[in-house]
């Protein structure tokens, strides 16, 4: 397949249960009823990906159990073409999550080991990432092998391949070991990033830097083209290592859940990128271009936006039809 013909954004990482409190402002001990989500940020971008009209597969492994199968059948009916390995060495990962009265959340955690952890590099059919425009991964993958092997050789082909790889940090410090630990291999492996999304609070923390300008410009000194920068319902900023730094507005809406936005947006912005023929050696003039980079990001703004005003992760993903007839403010 040319170069020109591919389309397809493939996913690689966790793959697991989100339990939603159904009404907001309590802390996890006190919720009493939860409803089950399909969730993990990279499957949550494929899914964003496929439900806004685009090619996505996610790449993933579950437990032979119940909740693999849900967790299966929620892509597949998304539209995700969902290469799922099997395992009965773990079980399927599972999240709690608590809504603040904001729409913010934190997190309880089970996997001691989940089985989307034990994914190895072998088990990544090289049919799988052959068609890939766009890679995409994130950081919980990287925390234990031997998916963290897996997660770091399908980004590593699929650049060789000359496909643009997105990276997106989303920084879960209760997962990881120690805060020193978790910013030291994020930050070794920023360069494999044609594009990299980070909060405004992630950007701080990994940088090690207050001042937003010097934090972008040392992690785009690690080998990242375009760094994306969140800035929660104030829209985002895009900042290239040709010199663009460019702010786009965000769209003012009522949040009652967060989850999901931060992977809806990453979603939106890759399907749009991919829709203008946007690849890792064009990156950087077109997105240095002012107009190029609105029409991609108000549109990732208001598929974040909208996802917001609903609850869960997948759940809460907008169509494009959705997307197009959302007007927040107006």
């Amino acid at each position: 397949m040319s170069e020109s013909r591919k389309k397809r954004i493939v996913c690689l990482g966790e793959l697991l249960i989100d339990f939603v409190p159904e009404t907001n402002g309590q802390p996890l001990s006190d919720v009493p009823a939860f409803r089950k989500a399909a969730g993990g940020a990279p499957a949550n971008v494929a899914a964003a990906v496929a439900k806004l009209g685009g090619s996505a597969r996610f790449i993933g492994k579950t437990g032979r159990d119940a909740f693999g199968q849900f967790l299966r059948g929620t892509l597949e009916d998304a539209g995700v073409d969902a290469r799922l390995v099997e395992t009965d060495a773990a079980r399927t990962g599972l999240a709690f999550v608590s809504l603040r009265e904001d729409g913010e959340r934190d997190f309880l955690f089970y996997r001691e080991p989940a089985a989307d952890m034990l994914l190895e590099a072998q088990e990544v059919d090289a049919a799988w990432l052959e068609d890939a425009a766009v890679y995409h991964f994130g950081s919980v993958s990287l925390i234990a092998e031997p998916c963290r092997s897996a997660t770091l050789e399908a980004a590593r082909r699929v650049r060789e391949a000359g496909g643009l790889v997105s990276y997106d940090p989303n920084l879960r410090p209760m997962l990881w070991p120690d805060a020193d630990r978790m910013r030291r291999e994020v930050l070794a492996h920023i360069g494999l990033g044609d594009v990299v999304k980070v909060g405004e609070e992630e950007l701080t923390f990994l940088a090690e830097e207050s001042d937003a300008a010097a934090a972008e410009q040392r992690l785009l000194a690690l080998g990242a083209r375009v760094l994306v920068v969140t800035l929660g319902g104030e829209g985002c900023r895009v900042v290239t290592s040709g010199g663009a730094r460019i702010r786009v507005p965000g769209f003012p809406v009522h949040a009652v859940d967060t989850t999901g936005a931060g992977d809806s947006f990453v979603g939106a912005m890759l399907h749009r990128l991919v829709e203008l023929g946007v690849t890792a050696e064009s990156m950087v003039s077109r997105l240095g271009d002012e107009a190029t980079v609105h029409d991609v990001f108000r549109f990732a703004n208001k598929v974040g936006a909208l996802t917001t005003t609903r609850r869960g992760a997948i759940p809460a993903l907008p169509t494009l039809a959705e997307a197009e007839a959302f007007h927040p403010g107006g």
